[in-house]
């Protein structure tokens, strides 16, 4: 028995509340994505608070990219699968986002920055999830960090899946960003036909997760792919254990429920209309990153 096995058996595994196909949507200056995680759903999924995935061949799905737009109140992880996008922000940073790369930033008090594709044919595929920050954190100084394909823990386990883990821990490797607060779990996993993956979790946490190649079974739930299984919370269950009968890739996500009120506004997501007042505000008044520069 190998040691990965041992570090991540799961008891019992979370089943399947519910499929969800997602919106298609386009957002920046016209992006076409498919927006899975939306609105009504940032309750159940506490502290996540959106999940697009965009992929398309086609340049005018993308080419225009997303031009300078304002943040507060949360964080964004960009993974790219596919592509290149250029991020330049009002905090000074800029990055390079490229193939299996991941930019990771913490919009806090507040930060106004593009991202715009360095590209003009090919595919660009990847997806951006949103991580709501806890009230105590919200105002806090803006931070960003871009990771290279090759800076991201991976391990492969004894059946073959290969797994990058962008945040949390996975068999006892760590991922590339840990949260003491949301404690967010962010795994791209792919597994090879007929292989079975574990994952431990904690059973308070809220998880899904999304097929983006293939099929995976859930306890003996079919997920196709372009389907977001949201994973029941069951105080029994210890974990999730995943089945494919042919290769299959999914992001699997998880994380510790923040348990407060969701006031958002476009870019906005803080506690209070009032707090979403003064961002709005800060915003016009050119306040929202002037502190940055």
């Amino acid at each position: 028995m190998s040691t990965h096995t041992e570090l991540g058996r799961v008891t019992l595994s979370r089943t399947v509340e519910r499929l969800v196909a997602g919106q298609a949507t386009s957002d920046g200056a016209g992006v076409k994505l498919n927006r899975v995680l939306t609105q009504n759903l940032q309750r159940r999924l506490d502290p996540f608070l959106m999940l697009d995935a965009f992929g398309s061949d086609n340049p005018d799905d993308y080419i225009a990219g997303f031009p300078d737009h304002p943040h507060r109140g949360f964080e964004t992880v960009t993974y790219m699968i596919a592509g290149r996008m250029l991020h330049r922000d009002s905090a000074g940073h800029e990055g390079l986002l490229q193939n299996g790369g991941v930019q990771w930033m913490t919009a806090g008090k507040g930060v106004i920055h593009s991202e715009i594709p360095q590209q003009e044919e090919g595919v660009m595929e990847g997806f951006q999830l949103w991580l709501n920050l806890h009230s105590s954190e919200k105002m806090n100084a803006p931070w960003y960090r871009d990771f290279q394909a090759a800076e991201l823990p991976r391990l492969t386990t004894a059946e073959g899946v290969d797994v990058t883990v962008i945040a949390g821990e996975s068999h006892g490797v760590a991922g590339a960003v840990t949260r003491d607060i949301t404690r967010p779990t962010y795994l791209d996993l792919h597994l090879p036909a007929g292989a079975r993956f574990e994952q431990a979790l904690p059973p308070t946490h809220n998880a899904f997760v999304y097929v983006y190649r293939g099929e995976v079974t859930v306890a003996g739930q079919a997920v196709p792919a372009g389907r977001m299984a949201i994973l029941a919370n069951d105080a029994q269950a210890d974990g999730v254990v995943i089945e494919a009968g042919a290769d299959a890739k999914l992001l699997l996500i998880a994380g510790q429920p923040l348990k407060e009120p969701i006031a958002q506004y476009g870019p906005f997501v803080m506690n209070t209309q009032q707090e979403i007042y003064q961002a709005v505000s800060d915003f016009r008044e050119g306040r929202l990153g002037e502190f940055a520069h």
